[in-house]
């Protein structure tokens, strides 16, 4: 497996081609955005070093990136198709249909899609059965868990070979048993996103305060167990079936609220502001740089804990 292609170039595109690049592949990309290109080289050029010190596989090098003037170009000799394309689901399936034409029969096309059933989105594909769904998360070269799940008519081995060849190249796949709207990671993200709008709309919390209750608390634990264990451990001894039993049914029916706030422009003023103060001045590009320093940091310490 030599060469990936990769289609769409924006946050999550270049962070996929910065992967791969990084694991001494070369890369094939296309984007029909103006100034895509040098957005991608920039954002490979930024993500070069935090990978340079995870570590580099043999041959990994930005100069195996190749920029193609055509879709067509982009997938001709790839293998494997990571599809990157904005999120909006008649845009995917036209897109995806385009790739299955001109994609080499024996590529396995997978869609980074944050939401969209693979059901949905190999309707138009002549070839359904080897479009499947790999949903990264952000920033694709640094997070290593990516949600590998299947459609009605994606071959089983097809899935089989995606979790394999996503291992093999540094990730962390998670297969899912079926298809789910939003998955996993995202509906669960989901949920806090919606308490956090209410809290902010309702003045509860402000946004720092939000970001450090998390940052500070229950992010330090989710580095290490996911928050079924680390509940389980709350039980003591008696692990989850104590914790269960601890508590009232009802205690917690007045903390959640399930459905998402309105987004009026007062709170969308609200999320703003309260961000940009978070940010204190910092630019995008500054918290990614820290973001991704402290990543790193984070890997290496889970590494030795392993």
């Amino acid at each position: 497996m030599e060469q990936v292609a990769i289609i769409g170039t924006g946050v999550i595109g270049s962070g996929w081609a910065a992967h791969f690049l990084a694991r001494g592949l070369t890369v094939a990309a296309y984007d029909p955005a103006p100034g895509a290109e040098e957005r991608l080289r920039q954002a490979v050029a930024a993500a070069w070093p935090v990978l340079t010190r995870l570590g580099l596989r043999e041959g990994a090098d930005p100069g195996r990136l190749v920029f193609c003037d055509s879709l067509a170009a982009a997938v001709s000799q790839a293998q494997f198709i990571q599809e990157s394309a904005p999120e909006r689901l008649p845009l995917k399936q036209s897109l995806l249909a385009e790739i299955d034409a001109a994609a080499p029969l024996e590529a396995v096309i997978s869609s980074s899609t944050s939401g969209f059933a693979a059901t949905d989105l190999q309707a138009a594909c002549r070839n359904p059965e080897r479009v499947v769904v790999g949903h990264p998360f952000n920033p694709p070269y640094l997070i290593p868990l990516v949600e590998v799940v299947g459609g009605e008519r994606t071959a089983v081995e097809v899935v089989d070979w995606t979790m394999d060849y996503y291992a093999a190249v540094g990730k962390r796949p998670l297969r899912l048993s079926r298809e789910v709207p939003g998955f996993v990671a995202n509906r669960l993200q989901e949920a806090l996103w919606r308490e956090a709008l209410h809290m902010v709309n309702e003045g509860m919390a402000t946004a720092s305060e939000i970001d450090a209750a998390i940052v500070d608390g229950p992010g330090l634990r989710w580095a290490i167990m996911g928050p079924l264990l680390i509940f389980h451990l709350a039980g003591g001894e008696g692990g989850m079936g104590h914790m269960l039993d601890h508590f009232d049914p009802n205690e917690f029916a007045s903390w959640s609220k399930l459905l998402a706030p309105q987004i009026t422009a007062d709170l969308r003023q609200k999320m703003v502001e309260g961000c940009l103060e978070e940010a204190n001045g910092r630019t995008i590009a500054d918290l990614e740089r820290e973001r991704d320093a402290c990543l790193v940091a984070v890997l290496e310490a889970v590494r030795r804990c392993r």
